[in-house]
């Protein structure tokens, strides 16, 4: 049977290496790779792969940055003939990115059945685009692997069949205990002077976030205040980095260094790769953050995670884990933060079937129903005719 799997941002390559390596591990399984190219730098991909060890994509289709109309449409424009080509007996998609949705519908249109990784996600915030892809993805897909109970019930509100719904747990946190001895490894804390748990990460790279200038302003006056209690790492976006820039001095007591960060202050590093970067949170007091991955690994090291959004579509990291969805009012932030500073750090506690073993129970689905499906030959190759 040949699977056909698309990524094409930084957190689809989180999620696709653990499913990759458990397809390699069948025979009667071709598995072959796009990468859109939605993120093409290397800090934001190229040493993704290699630390991932994400073989080489098969096919490459460069549409690199754009708007969100623009990365959609390229993204079907340039994959519609490399699917119509290898007609692959499914198509797997993962999270909520922009190739994420165009994969799905492209796929569809050409009758190729879909399955989809982290299904069922709901912040109910139809600002925020990931929310879009995530709606429209669901309800075109014919697999839909859900992380969470809550993301099950989201689906069948929404009148997708049952026998379309798993439940299998957290391709995340596959990757996060495949590669546990390579990051426990890490020398960042080291290289940047940190001693363990008393110091913070931070990360921000939504547009509600780090688009408008006076939202920026205040997190970031307010993870300074945080910062004059202990170090605050903050692996740079490339887009919140130019934002950041444009603010010209222009925020009221706002201090940013981007040198060694063993003393207590914001400290603005470059992107890091998966390794550094899961030393980094594992060993942190407190993280900072707009980013959904986030939420989940550090639920599952018991690392106290403050989410810098109004919402949040991973509720089960509130429910089982670390997580407090605090918002973006600057006031609430040093308060949340104070408040966790002086408690004693919470001991781990996981999600059901948050066990490293999602990948297993997806590729078995995949391969048991496709070999349900009329026309599916002996060598793996459908008869189209």
């Amino acid at each position: 049977m040949k699977i056909v799997s698309v990524v094409g941002a930084r957190p689809n390559f989180v999620k696709i290496s653990p499913l990759l390596a458990e397809m390699r591990r069948h025979p009667d399984v071709c598995s072959l790779l796009v990468n859109t190219g939605q993120h093409y730098d290397a800090n934001m991909a190229d040493q993704f792969f290699q630390e991932l060890q994400i073989p080489q994509a098969d096919v490459s289709l460069e549409v690199g940055s754009g708007s969100h109309a623009y990365q959609t449409a390229e993204v079907m424009r340039r994959l519609e003939p490399v699917l119509d080509r290898l007609r692959p007996d499914a198509l797997v998609v993962v999270g909520d990115v922009n190739s994420t949705l165009a994969a799905t519908v492209t796929a569809v249109k050409l009758r190729i059945p879909v399955a989809h990784v982290e299904a069922g996600l709901r912040s109910f915030d139809r600002a925020m685009p990931e929310e879009i892809n995530r709606l429209l993805t669901d309800a075109i897909s014919d697999y839909l692997f859900v992380t969470e109970e809550g993301a099950r019930q989201n689906l069948l509100r929404e009148g997708v069949a049952d026998d379309k719904i798993f439940f299998v747990g957290n391709v995340m946190i596959d990757s996060l205990e495949r590669y546990r001895s390579s990051w426990e490894h890490s020398r960042i804390r080291a290289q940047l002077g940190l001693p363990e748990s008393a110091y913070g990460v931070v990360t921000l790279h939504r547009p509600s976030n780090v688009d408008d200038p006076i939202v920026l302003g205040d997190l970031l006056k307010a993870l300074s205040e945080v910062a004059r209690q202990l170090p605050v790492v903050f692996p740079c976006h490339p887009r919140t980095r130019t934002r950041i820039a444009q603010l010209n001095g222009s925020v009221s007591g706002l201090e940013l260094r981007s040198d060694r960060a063993d003393t207590p202050g914001l400290c603005c590093v470059d992107p890091l790769g998966y390794l550094d970067f899961m030393a980094l949170v594992a060993s942190a007091r407190i993280v900072f953050t707009d980013s959904g991955g986030l939420q989940e690994e550090a639920a599952v090291l018991g690392v106290p995670c403050l989410t810098l959004r109004e919402n949040t579509e991973r509720p089960v990291t509130v429910t089982h884990g670390t997580n407090r969805v605090v918002g973006t009012s600057p006031a609430r932030i040093v308060q949340e933060a104070i408040r966790v500073l002086q408690t004693p750090a919470p001991s781990p506690s996981r999600p059901p079937l948050w066990d490293g073993n999602a990948s297993e129970r997806i590729v078995a689905i995949l391969r048991d129903r496709l070999r349900r499906v009329p026309g599916l030959t002996g060598d793996g190759q459908r008869n189209h005719t």
